[in-house]
């Protein structure tokens, strides 16, 4: 089956979205949180495992996300200078 006889709407068709999950470190913009995505890595020359973040801008349409949440965000199309990630789910509620 080639690209053009796949639904446009099936995940095949357009690739599969990268998935993070990470914890909100910012809810004071409307819709929208910032989450803390950390990885580890082992450095290419001293072989030590270090710690790498990223802080990624996600689109939370309902505002019902906030600060110590730890949640799911997936790619998507760009909503803005900064957002190119939307909340998925919520994993575990703060405590």
């Amino acid at each position: 089956m080639t690209t053009s006889e796949t639904p446009a709407g099936t995940a095949a068709a357009r690739g599969e979205r990268k998935v993070r999950q990470g914890v909100v470190v910012s809810d004071k913009m409307d819709k929208t949180v910032v989450v803390l995505v950390e990885r580890r890595t082992t450095h290419p020359l001293y072989r030590k495992t270090v710690t790498r973040s990223e802080r990624l801008h996600a689109h939370d349409e309902t505002n019902d996300v906030h600060v110590g949440d730890r949640v799911r965000v997936a790619e998507t199309r760009p909503l803005s200078r900064t957002k190119r990630w939307r909340v998925v789910e919520v994993v575990e509620r703060a405590k």
